[in-house]
């Protein structure tokens, strides 16, 4: 990579924040802040990257953001290898996170499925088993939506096709919205 190619990536991820709309995040923030506050959790899935930036944004509220207090429920489905292993191998891959999702979830409940292409079959169908189960879902997505979209009642469009700029516009998302919780529930 040369100098200017990394002026280049730089500039194309500081466009896609950019273009990230505050006022959705702001709102899809306090609606998952109000339900913690009312004793809900917060259920994270994805895949690869996306698995690491679940995992990330669920220890951010377990542990601290950046106020010293009491945990947050939030949890990533992906850290339990042998519900993962399991499921996928009895049911298929695209059942490890609605299984879990159908174990784990409740009503007051909200759920972020993170998917660069918005089409990964298993977050789509985790998204739709928490929707049946009344949980505010939110889609973490790329400039697609993908089928994500069309099933979250909250979608977050990063506007790239770079799969290393979608996922770092997630995690910026994803440290905004801990600290609009955590603003919320210890204000």
């Amino acid at each position: 990579m040369q100098r200017d190619e990394i002026a280049a990536y730089i500039n194309e991820g500081i466009q896609a924040r950019s273009l990230i709309d505050s006022d959705i995040v702001y709102s899809i923030g306090m609606k998952i802040a109000e339900r913690i506050k009312k004793g809900g959790k917060l259920v994270l899935f994805g895949n690869g990257g996306s698995a690491a930036d679940s995992q990330h944004i669920a220890a951010e509220l377990v542990g601290r953001f950046e106020k010293e207090r009491r945990p947050l429920p939030a949890m990533a489905l992906h850290t339990n290898t042998s519900s993962l292993t399991a499921i996928a191998n009895d049911y298929s891959y695209d059942a490890v996170y609605s299984r879990q999702v159908e174990a784990f979830c409740s009503h007051g409940d909200a759920v972020i499925g993170l998917s660069t292409s918005g089409n990964s079959p298993n977050v789509v169908k985790g998204l739709e088993a928490a929707k049946k189960l009344g949980c505010i879902t939110v889609a973490l997505t790329g400039a697609s939506g993908g089928k994500s979209a069309e099933v979250a009642d909250y979608t977050i469009k990063i506007a790239s096709k770079r799969t290393s700029i979608i996922q770092e516009c997630h995690i910026a998302i994803g440290h905004i919205i801990s600290k609009i919780i955590e603003d919320f529930v210890f204000a």
